[in-house]
C-alpha cells in the first residue's frame, strides 16, 4: 500500500497520522484502526499513538517505550542469534515484538536481575489486565523461554516458567452452501480469486500472498507450497474450476512478482485480504465472525466429511502432527451424523 505515516500533536494529543491519495479500498482499511478518525484541518486520517501501531507502520517507539540499555543490548544478541537459526521473519518480530513489551514492562531492572516472580507480575498486570489472549500470552512464554536459553548469567529458571492453560476452542466451520455464497458475493475478480483459491487448495492466508504463477502446476493439478511455516515445503489441491478462474485473473491483472499484488506492486497485505472476507461475509449474509482462516479449516472438514483419509488431509494442511488435523473429527457433521443417539433406540 503506498502511505506515509508519521507522529504529530492534534487537540493536545499524539497521535500517527496516515497520507494517502484518496481510494476507497484504502479508506476501508485505515477505518479498521480502532480509534481511526478524519482530519478536516488536516486533511489526513489519524489513529492513536500506541506501541502496537508504531510497529505496524514501523515508527521509532518513544524513550518510554524503550527497554532500558541493557535489555536493548540483549535484544539485539536475540535478534542476531534467531537470524543465524534461520528463524522466519514472522517469528522474529514476533519474539522481539514481546520481549521488548516484557523488558519495557521492568524497565527499571537489569536483564541478570530478573526472576520467575517478574513474569508472573508482567502476566498478571499487564497481559491480564488488558485482557490480552491466552493465545498472545503463549507466545510471551515461548520469547521469554528462548530468550533465557541464550541469555546467560540470569536468575531466571526457564523450565519453571508456566504456561496458560491452553483453551480448547473448536475451529469455525462453514457449510458448503456459506462458502458457495461467500465467493459468489464477491465481484471483483482478484478477490474472488483469491478466496476461491485459499479455500479450494486449504491455504494460510501467508502461502496465498507468498505464492508466484510459477508455483500453479496446472498439469499435475497441484499447487507447490514454497517454505511454509517450519520452513517445509509442500503440495496442495488444485481445483479444476479455480484453475479457470486464475486463468481468467492472470489476463487481466497480469501480475510481475506475486499472484496477488497491491496497488503499488508488491506483496497483498493480509489486512486488506481480511478486509475482502469481511466485506463478502457481509453481502452474502454470513453474520457470524470468521476469517480466512476459517476457509482453511472449512476446506479440511468438507474433505473429511467426503471420507478423504485423515493423513492425507494433514499433508494438504502441511500439520507436522496428525494431532493437529484430528481436531476436525470435532466439527465433521458427517461424523456426527453417524453416531446412533441413544434416545432413538429407546
Amino acid at each position: 500500500m503506498k502511505w506515509s505515516a508519521k507522529i504529530i500533536q492534534h487537540r493536545g494529543e499524539r497521535r500517527i497520522s496516515v497520507s494517502f491519495e484518496k481510494d476507497n479500498e484504502l479508506i476501508s482499511w485505515i477505518k479498521t484502526f480502532e480509534g481511526c478518525r478524519w482530519s478536516a484541518t488536516r486533511r489526513v486520517w489519524h489513529i492513536p499513538d500506541s506501541e502496537s501501531n508504531r510497529f505496524y507502520f514501523n515508527l521509532p517507539l518513544p524513550i518510554d517505550l524503550l527497554p532500558n540499555e541493557d535489555g536493548t543490548h540483549h535484544l539485539k544478541v536475540f535478534k542476531d542469534w534467531m537470524k543465524s537459526k534461520r528463524y522466519s521473519e514472522s517469528t522474529i518480530k514476533a519474539y522481539l515484538d514481546a520481549m521488548k513489551s516484557f523488558l519495557v514492562f521492568h524497565r527499571v531492572k537489569k536483564v541478570a536481575d530478573l526472576t520467575n516472580d517478574d513474569v508472573i507480575k508482567y502476566n498478571n498486570d499487564f497481559v491480564l489486565k488488558r485482557n490480552l489472549s491466552a493465545t498472545y500470552q503463549n507466545q510471551i512464554v515461548n520469547a521469554i523461554k528462548l530468550f533465557f536459553k541464550i541469555v546467560s548469567n540470569t536468575n531466571m529458571d526457564i523450565d519453571s516458567v508456566h504456561r496458560p492453560r491452553r483453551e480448547k476452542v473448536l475451529p469455525n466451520v462453514l457449510s458448503k452452501e456459506e462458502v458457495l455464497r461467500l465467493i459468489d458475493a464477491t465481484d471483483n475478480l482478484k478477490h474472488k480469486t483469491l478466496l476461491a483459491l485459499i479455500y479450494s487448495s486449504g491455504l494460510r492466508i501467508s502461502e496465498a500472498l507468498h505464492m508466484k504463477a510459477t508455483d500453479i502446476d496446472s498439469k499435475r493439478m497441484l499447487i507447490h507450497i514454497k517454505n511454509a511455516k517450519g520452513k517445509k515445503d509442500r503440495y496442495t489441491l488444485l481445483s479444476n474450476k479455480v484453475l479457470m478462474i486464475l486463468r481468467e485473473y492472470y489476463a487481466v491483472y497480469k501480475p510481475k512478482v506475486y499472484l496477488f499484488e497491491g496497488f503499488a506492486g508488491g506483496m497483498y497485505t493480509a489486512r486488506s485480504a481480511q478486509l475482502v472476507l469481511q466485506k463478502a461475509a457481509q453481502k452474502a449474509g454470513i453474520d457470524r465472525r470468521i476469517s480466512l482462516h476459517t476457509l482453511r479449516h472449512s476446506f479440511a472438514t468438507h474433505l473429511l466429511e467426503s471420507g478423504t483419509d485423515l493423513r492425507y488431509i494433514q499433508d494438504l494442511l502441511g500439520h507436522s502432527s496428525p494431532k493437529t488435523t484430528m481436531i476436525y473429527t470435532h466439527v465433521s457433521s458427517t461424523s456426527l451424523k453417524n453416531i446412533k443417539n441413544p434416545f432413538d433406540t429407546l
